[in-house]
């Protein structure tokens, strides 16, 4: 075995402490066995990023265990009492998703919060992770944290860590968290003496208090009630959502609502998917196959924690096809938009929010209902800060990312999943009331608005040596950036890793004012935008990809996207990706 001297000490390191027998066992079969393997368990600290852990399940410093979630928890706790100092009572919700071992990591965690005199307030089962950011807020939690791994495969599970408003840790807690997280430097030094008065199970009371904040959304009940026949079949995707989507769509009238059974069942190892994510195409392959069956309308499918949706619409063939997070978010927007503007709710105090890689086509949209749309870095929790620091100032209609993530209303802080299936049903009972179907909703949007077309290309590097390559890639693209894209030449590069934009015909620059970000962007002649940026949940580089034409009828729709499509491969063909 050629195993570096520093791993195999930090791997030894396990196997003197006061682990479990069982986890002593696992790290002396890495030993033994495969190099690779070793190393990338213990080669370093699973990296407690700004929104917390995520990372392949087993032993190892580099892995999620019940050792780096008590460690991580042991941090969260001290700093909680750092920030609340003075204060008694310090209190936190935890929830967890369907993955293997998520309810074993929440109990871990809850026994710690606790063992430091915190109160913990913890599911009792799975529950999506909207509903953790609503418990933060209704039970005026210090914090939270859910157990969840998004929808990444099988092999992860994660840990995200709420602020007291219900939203992702932002600055100055962001950063504070990390620290506190990385000064414990051993499993000795997290307190496992649980206290076990101090854990309180919650579960049927957040959900009936949830569950009727979603349904005051409802802006056309009169509507549903003339459409309740609507047929729309839901897939949970083996996670959280089968416990609130099917009661809140009921709740909103919606009487026809076919589950996919055996997708239903809570699993972690989702055994009827290749993965449990929405975005992937063979995800919605048996929803689609039950609707075709029962000449449904429209199909739904949420991601293991629920806190994002794809679904699936009719065409003008009246075949089922996906719409991409984009094109959900606008057909959501529009909706939205239109019915607050209809009920004359608009006072030109409203806002919505994008993220910088999220369609242009939602400002334009907004621009058109004189509605602000301010831009925030990729990552939900810039939504939630945005909310959060125009309370009693502006009023948050609803938001999205092309990830699949929407929100509408301000009592949840997080994307989320059953608001946002809620409300794209009542938008198709609506297009219904007016003689469309979802998908020709659409094709009139881009029709007023212009056909924004959208893609997402990942390249994957994995372990010690991916994350090197990944970062030099980085590096290249600043130091020598594209001077075209697909035969356009790049006028501006935004830098949010330096916060400047650059002008490539002046050379004057301009501040960016968001928070500094690993990404950059090149906006072109022809106004193609590529935004690049390593992603901070997998190991993946992600080249987002945004262009736009006029579109003059339904029936050119298919001819302007291939089109695009072309264009948008030029780009990449110049770039190397291919």
């Amino acid at each position: 075995m050629n195993t570096e001297p520093k791993i195999l000490e930090r791997a030894q390191s396990w196997l003197n402490s006061s682990l479990d027998a069982e986890i002593k066992a696992e790290v002396e079969k890495l030993i033994k066995g495969d190099n690779d393997e070793l190393t990338d368990a213990f080669y370093r600290d699973l990296e407690f990023g700004t929104g917390g852990l995520r990372g392949i399940m087993g032993v190892g410093t580099n892995r999620m265990n019940k050792v780096t979630v008590a460690m991580a928890t042991q941090g969260l706790a001290n700093y909680i009492r750092k920030a609340f100092v003075g204060i008694s009572g310090l209190k936190v919700a935890i929830a967890y998703d369907s993955r293997n071992q998520s309810a074993y990591f929440a109990k871990i965690a809850a026994e710690v919060l606790s063992a430091n005199g915190i109160y913990v307030y913890l599911s009792e089962e799975l529950r999506p992770t909207p509903w953790l950011s609503f418990a933060v807020r209704e039970l005026k939690c210090h914090s939270g944290i859910v157990i969840t791994a998004s929808h990444n495969p099988k092999e992860y599970n994660g840990y995200k860590v709420y602020w007291n408003d219900g939203g992702q840790l932002v600055a100055p807690h962001d950063t504070n968290v990390i620290a506190e997280v990385q000064k414990i430097k051993g499993f000795e030094e997290v307190n496992f003496n649980a206290k076990l008065d101090l854990i309180e199970k919650i579960g049927k009371k957040i959900d009936n208090l949830y569950l009727a904040k979603v349904a005051a959304l409802s802006l056309a009940p009169e509507i549903i009630e003339k459409n309740s026949d609507l047929k729309i079949v839901y897939t949970p995707l083996h996670g959280t959502g089968i416990t609130l989507v099917p009661k809140a769509l009921a709740l909103y009238g919606f009487k026809n609502i076919i589950t996919e059974s055996e997708q239903s069942i809570p699993d972690g190892d989702f055994p009827t998917l290749k993965s449990p994510n929405p975005e992937e195409p063979s995800a919605l392959q048996m929803a689609i196959a039950k609707a075709e069956a029962v000449g449904a309308d429209l199909v739904m499918a949420t991601d293991p924690d629920a806190d994002r949706v794809g679904i699936a619409v009719r065409n003008l063939e009246g075949k089922f096809i996906l719409l991409n997070g984009n094109q959900t978010a606008a057909i959501l927007i529009s909706y939205l938009l239109k019915s607050w503007s209809d009920k004359g709710k608009l006072t030109g105090k409203e806002f919505i929010v994008k993220t910088i890689v999220t369609s242009e086509l939602l400002r334009s949209i907004a621009n058109a209902y004189k509605v602000a749309c301010p831009d925030v870095l990729t990552g939900f929790k810039y939504i939630a800060e945005i909310i959060r620091e125009n309370e009693g100032k502006m009023t948050f209609i609803g938001g999205g990312e092309e990830s699949y993530g929407y929100l509408v209303g301000d009592f949840v802080r997080d994307k989320d999943a059953i608001i946002a299936c809620c409300l794209i049903a009542e938008a198709a009972a609506n297009a219904r009331e007016q003689g469309k179907t979802m998908y020709e909703l659409l094709l009139d949007i881009y029709m007023e608005f212009g056909l924004y077309y959208e893609t997402l290309h990942s390249v994957t590097k994995k372990g010690k040596s991916g994350a090197e390559e990944i970062q030099e890639m980085m590096k290249q693209y600043r130091a020598n950036p594209p001077k075209q894209l697909g035969g356009s030449r790049v006028l501006t590069i935004m830098d949010y890793g330096t916060s400047v934009e650059t002008s490539k015909e002046s050379g004057i620059t301009r501040p960016i004012t968001l928070p500094k970000s690993n990404v950059l962007q090149f906006i072109t002649q022809d106004g193609s935008i590529v935004t690049v940026r390593p992603s901070g949940t997998e190991p993946k580089i992600k080249f987002y990809f945004g262009v736009k034409s006029p579109l003059h009828s339904r029936s050119g729709y298919d001819a302007a996207e291939h089109r695009l499509k072309q264009k948008v491969q030029k780009i990449i063909r110049s770039m190397g990706l291919e």
